[in-house]
């Protein structure tokens, strides 16, 4: 692992607290790469065509460069952070050929893509990964199209740099997709100045190790003037039994972290140019490695058209949340001759990005402060009267016997798919990682997420997601697969039904060609996003035929969630919680199709 150097404080603490920063360096280009003061795009890959092949070499190595003004050595991808854009075409065979100039192995997998298992770019799963100084070539034929990205999936490299965008034209125009002038990949990311294993090894010690934002003693106070001794000690006394403060939302924050836009910190200023009037369709990808955005653009409505890749009914908002590993395109029509300030916001108000949209190069818009630090609430993740905890963390015991929770149908729709059902939890399910059950999982999927309930404007859910036209495979599912998001936040575990990757008997077994209702429940107090690789999961959020095909579904909090899936990929597919830290701990499992 290289040597990392140290973020020089003013970085840190300045430019991640508050827009006040924002510029202060504007008048010194020295400190930056010369891209970085004219880019209004990001480099496409080279492309050579070959009869129906598109062929695309792509070299990974590690080079200095400066990142948001300091010096650092990234994992680069054709020498650029983010990679470049991998451009292909539906219906042509995509030749890929991956160079490896590390002193270590390495991979690249092509999120969202469907390909066979062999090509899918997950070293111990589907190939060997990629030796030191060795080329691997992926072959596939381009079956769709849409918004993608690829990201290395060998160890932490993602977090170093080894990400970019994957963009793919359809074989022929869809009359059903709104008219665009022009258009931008958005590449939101983390970037952390430490050794990543470095921050593994901090989350492992201590839990909010990165939490700078945890509650007072001048907030308890505060809380006991607003609702009682009793309410706030009660709840006090539940936050103290999880080990956790009602503001862990991200397990690494701005303390660590600089938000990245094409590769560019808010200083930077990463700038799209339009012509005033123009329709601009913004492909944007969380490539993140631990990080939630709420996006906007203020003084601009924003259509979303596409989420995940897939094509859906467009919807008029003013923000969105985007999970990690997930895409959301929008389409926004910038009117007047002036500059527009595109914000993403770290979930947990820690620190941001920023973009600008323009006429012309050089112009910045105002850009809004940090909001106010959200908080959760126990009721909010089913964590109320029915929360139930788990024996002592420190035994490794979860101390559950066999209990009955039931999704809260009062509260959720009546069409819901999962209204009423029952929830079984105990030791016959879930192993020593789950510190924490929730007896009452809810119906959320008409919830934006923490931080942005109870907006006066339009925020993005997913109930809103509609697809343009019904999947092919309208088969009732066959059988029912219930799995149990589960984590230990004093050890730092993540594992699905308690039992980490390492200590599961074997793969999760799906039938070629069954149709089958994966139902997810999440257990802990973290969102989740999940990805599937190889299959589409169709989420069940009351929009009959029109369920959106997604490869990454977050999972809120104490939330229930089905979502239904065509076995019809053999092959050994990753399954994993797409928080990078998550992962490495151990918050995964192959999904075996045969």
């Amino acid at each position: 692992m290289s040597e990392y150097p140290k973020h020089p404080s003013w970085s840190r603490r300045r430019f991640l607290q508050g827009a006040a920063a924002v510029g202060l360096l504007s008048g010194v280009p020295g400190l930056y790469p010369a891209l970085a003061w004219n880019q209004t795009a990001n480099p496409e890959a080279p492309r050579r065509r070959s009869g129906n092949q598109d062929i695309i070499d792509l070299t990974i190595e590690r080079r200095p460069m400066a990142i948001a003004g300091a010096e650092a050595s990234p994992i680069t991808i054709n020498g650029t952070v983010p990679g470049p854009i991998v451009r292909l075409q539906e219906g042509r065979e995509a030749v890929l050929r991956v160079h490896n100039r590390l002193d270590e192995s390495t991979s690249i997998h092509w999120h969202g893509i469907l390909l066979p298992f062999q090509m899918d770019g997950v070293p111990g799963v589907t190939f060997p990964g990629i030796p030191a100084g060795e080329t691997f070539e992926a072959r596939f034929p381009v079956k769709q199209n849409g918004t993608y990205w690829y990201h290395s999936h060998s160890g932490l490299q993602e977090q170093e740099g080894q990400y970019g965008a994957l963009l793919i034209d359809p074989a022929e125009p869809d009359p059903g997709t709104p008219a665009y002038d022009r258009e931008y990949a958005v590449v939101l990311s983390d970037w952390t100045f430490e050794d990543p294993e470095s921050v593994f090894r901090n989350l492992k010690v201590a839990e909010g190790y990165y939490n700078y934002h945890k509650r007072t003693v001048g907030d308890f106070f505060q809380d006991v003037a607003e609702q009682g001794w009793r309410e706030t000690w009660a709840e006090r006394a539940a936050w103290g039994r999880m080990r956790m403060s009602s503001r862990d939302m991200l397990d690494v924050t701005g303390a660590a972290y600089t938000y990245l836009i094409n590769g560019l910190g808010p200083e930077a200023n990463w700038t799209g140019l339009f012509t005033p009037g123009e329709r601009v369709r913004l492909r944007c990808i969380n490539a993140s490695a631990m990080s939630f955005f709420d996006v906007r653009i203020p003084g601009l409505k924003m259509t979303v058209i596409e989420a995940d890749g897939q094509p859906v009914e467009p919807v008029d908002v003013d923000e969105f949340r985007v999970g990690v590993a997930e895409t959301i395109d929008v389409i926004v029509e910038p009117g007047e001759d002036r500059a527009y300030t595109l914000v993403a916001e770290a979930m947990d108000r820690s620190g941001m990005g920023r973009a600008t949209l323009a006429p012309r190069a050089g112009m910045a818009a105002d850009v809004p402060g940090l909001r106010p630090t959200p908080e959760r609430e126990l009721a909010d993740m089913g964590m109320g009267p029915g929360m139930h905890m788990g024996g002592s963390m420190g035994q490794g015991s979860n101390g559950m016997g066999h209990d009955m929770g039931h999704a809260m149908s009062g509260d959720a729709p009546k069409d819901w798919v999962l209204a009423g059902r029952a929830i079984k939890h105990g030791p016959d399910k879930h192993g020593p990682g789950a510190a924490m059950v929730a007896m009452n999982p809810q119906y959320r999927l008409d919830d934006p997420g923490v931080g942005l309930q109870g907006m006066d404007h339009k925020v993005l859910v997913y109930e809103d997601l509609k697809a343009r036209r019904p999947y092919p495979d309208q088969r009732e599912p066959g059988r029912e697969i219930e799995l149990h998001l589960t984590g230990n936040m004093g050890r730092y575990m993540w594992s699905f039904d308690g039992d980490k990757f390492t200590d599961v008997d074997g793969p999760i077994r799906f039938n070629h060609g069954e149709r089958l209702r994966l139902i997810m429940v999440n257990d802990t107090m973290m969102d989740h996003p999940i990805h599937l690789h190889g299959m589409w999961m169709e989420l069940e959020n009351r929009q009959g035929e029109l369920r959106p095909r997604k490869h990454t579904i977050v999972v809120k909090p104490g939330e229930m969630l089905s979502a239904l899936i065509s076995a019809d990929a053999p092959g050994d597919w990753f399954f994993h919680c797409h928080l990078l830290y998550h992962m490495h701990a151990g918050m995964v499992r192959v999904v075996h199709v045969g």
